[in-house]
């Protein structure tokens, strides 16, 4: 068994947030390379992850970004358990990079479940207006299945937990959620935003 010293475990710790036995055991696991303790600390926390859901997160921080010219700007508020995720760098570089994304990807809701019913029967009879004639020729169940389709392409555009990270493309924002719940052992909520534009109250 490799010997583990306080450094170590602080050093990882810093990086992901996890619990000290949980670092110093990662560390044994991986025989000192704190990259492989890296990783078997992600691993193991995923699969914590869906438990964590329901957690109560009430601790957190709020991050600004104020883009050159200082004429737009946001503030996003995210959630954890504990004051020492809150304050970890791993933390906080998240709720900052949220803060651009937000910037520049403008998300109207968090999640789909706050788009309002009004705005889904609204974007419901645009897309029935739109694909009228390819309806017609399909069953209900069918039509049914392009309205959801469509839909889903609705929620990537105006959710923010749907949209494509800013950061890479290939995944949504929330996967990049999942893997610090992974990475932090802890629930994170995207609790909510502000995207202010100079003269937009105005217009």
């Amino acid at each position: 068994m490799p010997e583990i010293n306080a450094t170590q475990v602080k050093s990882l710790r810093d990086r992901t947030g996890a619990g000290m036995m949980d670092c110093k055991n990662a560390l044994v696991e991986a025989g000192g390379d704190e990259e492989k303790a890296v990783e078997i600390i992600q691993k193991k926390g995923l699969a914590k992850a869906a438990k964590k859901a329901g957690a109560i997160a009430a601790e957190g921080v709020i991050k600004s970004y104020i883009h050159a010219g200082s004429r737009i700007g946001v503030l996003v508020e995210v959630n954890c358990q504990t004051d020492f995720v809150a304050r970890s760098d791993k933390f906080k570089e998240f709720a900052k990079q949220l803060a651009m994304h937000v910037l520049s990807c403008k998300p109207r809701w968090v999640r789909k479940e706050e788009v309002p019913a009004d705005s889904i029967d609204k974007e419901k009879a645009l897309i029935e207006a739109e694909s009228a004639e390819e309806m017609s020729k399909k069953p209900e169940a069918a039509r049914a299945k392009i309205i959801e389709g469509r839909l889903q392409k609705y929620y990537a555009q105006h959710c923010l937990l749907e949209q494509p990270w800013i950061m890479d493309d290939k995944r949504k924002v929330e996967d990049i959620r999942k893997d610090l719940v992974a990475a932090t052992g802890e629930n994170v909520v995207i609790r909510r935003f502000a995207r202010i534009v100079v003269g937009e109250a105005a217009e």
